[in-house]
């Protein structure tokens, strides 16, 4: 029996991840950098991407690339709370460009809990093996460093991102309702959802299989 008054040492076996690169065979994502903003906003800039409920919906749009580099700012991680990547294709005539970006975040080591989210994508991306390959870079970095329970989330009238979310393995938790206000005065429901480190070796296995299944054909943008 501990003393009265005595303290409990919590044993913390999660670390947050570090700032580097992290390389796929079709993705390469990097730490976002102010100097990434403007190509981000080409990418992801979109009333297609906003409609879903990304940046407080519709409304959020940023009306151009000076509106986005504000909104940016505020809205993606910057500091020690997350790392805010910018998800780059690899190979292919389009090496390098910027289609994406998505943070993991929320950190909370003692409960090894984190959260992986504000991730969005070039519309001419959607359906193909780039959302599977960053997820499995991003929850794979998450667990190898000791996190046991990574949280999902979209608005809960964004369909699309449920439905991936779903099928990355993810488990439905609920709906946290009214959980923030919307640019359009409106209040946001959030439907939740979770990977557990018990899970993650099916989940992995999933998305392993889905990459395999793109083929050795590098992702390359149609024209807008």
């Amino acid at each position: 029996m501990r003393p009265a008054g005595a303290v409990q040492t919590v044993r913390v076996t999660a670390t947050i991840p570090e700032r580097v690169d992290l390389i796929g065979r079709f993705v390469r994502l990097t730490p976002l950098t102010e100097a990434d903003l403007d190509e981000l906003y080409d990418a992801i800039g979109s009333p297609d991407v906003f409609a879903g409920g990304y940046g407080g919906g519709p409304v959020g749009l940023p009306a151009d690339a000076a509106a986005f580099r504000e909104f940016a700012r505020d809205y993606y991680h910057w500091g020690e709370h997350g790392i805010a990547y910018a998800i780059r294709l690899e190979g292919g005539s389009d090496a390098g460009r910027i289609v994406g970006t998505s943070t993991p975040g929320d950190f909370e080591p003692v409960n090894e809990a984190a959260h992986l989210g504000w991730t969005a994508y070039d519309p001419r991306v959607w359906g193909t093996v780039v959302n599977p390959e960053a997820k499995l870079l991003l929850l794979s970095t998450a667990f190898d460093r000791g996190f046991g329970r990574v949280k999902l989330q979209a608005d809960a009238l964004n369909q699309r991102s449920r439905a991936a979310i779903l099928r990355l393995g993810a488990t439905f938790e609920g709906v946290l309702r009214r959980v923030m206000p919307k640019p359009d005065g409106t209040w946001r429901d959030t439907a939740v959802y979770s990977v557990l480190a018990e899970e993650w070796p099916e989940v992995r296995a999933g998305l392993e299989e889905r990459i395999a299944a793109w083929g050795d054909e590098p992702v390359v943008l149609a024209a807008p």
